[in-house]
């Protein structure tokens, strides 16, 4: 049986690499992502900015025209670095957004089909940043309410046989996390610091995470539903400075 996962963000780092692992284990893959990836795409690929609430329905209505999704990995995000005293409204409200609703909106769209064939897989992106970090108030928020929701939806969903699950990589040498962590003024003494919080001693590689993801996705884990899987080398496990 080949199962079709639908996976968002899915043209850059975590989401990429997960869609090439999930190829390679022979799911069929789709994929949202705001712009093509530099490489080729694994797998059927689908163009909308997720930051827009009717795109997204659109974009889902013509995926679930062609069709039947059995699994989500919830991977776009977003995450603007500002203290407290400087955040903004509009840059909360677009953090939020991008982490929760976009999680939500699809989610909704695929589980009709998921509830009727009592089966179905929900994977939801948190973050080590869900912990603490300075100057991620807004990101901070959006992570740790990707994990209170995982647990809602695990509960609500466990009758009809669908798992929900969310994984919160640590440090990951993806764009995302090199734009807003390791350029720019102090780069280096920023990564040294990461560095020295996790006990692994390095940053994850996207495609560590990604398998953590296949494993979740894995129709033998069927009896893990509403946990929080770490892939952190360890981070979580010590001082939330990082």
């Amino acid at each position: 049986m080949t199962d079709t996962v639908l996976i968002t963000g899915a043209t850059r780092g975590i989401g990429l690499s997960t869609a090439h692992h999930l190829s390679d284990q022979g799911f069929r893959v789709l994929g949202i992502g705001r712009s093509a990836p530099d490489t080729e795409f694994p797998g059927e690929l689908f163009l909308a900015d997720l930051a827009d609430i009717a795109a997204t329905q659109s974009v889902m209505d013509a995926i679930l025209a062609r069709f039947e999704v059995d699994c989500v990995v919830n991977n776009v995000g977003l995450n603007i670095v500002e203290p407290l005293g400087d955040v903004q409204l509009d840059s909360l409200a677009r953090v939020l957004d991008l982490n929760l609703r976009v999680s939500v909106q699809v989610a909704q769209a695929a589980l009709e089909g998921m509830k009727s064939r009592k089966y179905g897989r929900i994977i939801n992106l948190s973050s080590r940043g869900a912990l603490g970090r300075a100057g991620r108030t807004s990101y901070g928020a959006a992570k740790a309410g990707i994990i209170g929701m995982t647990r809602t939806w695990a509960l609500e969903l466990a009758p009809y046989q669908i798992t929900a699950n969310a994984v919160s990589p640590g440090p990951t040498e993806t764009e995302m996390f090199k734009r807003n962590n390791l350029e720019g003024p102090g780069a280096e003494e920023r990564r040294q610091e990461f560095l020295s919080g996790i006990p692994l001693g390095r940053f994850a590689q996207p495609d560590e995470v990604a398998f953590a993801i296949g494993f979740l996705l894995d129709r033998r884990a069927s009896f893990v539903t509403g946990q929080l899987l770490h892939v952190c080398g360890g981070s979580s496990l010590v001082s939330s400075a990082i």
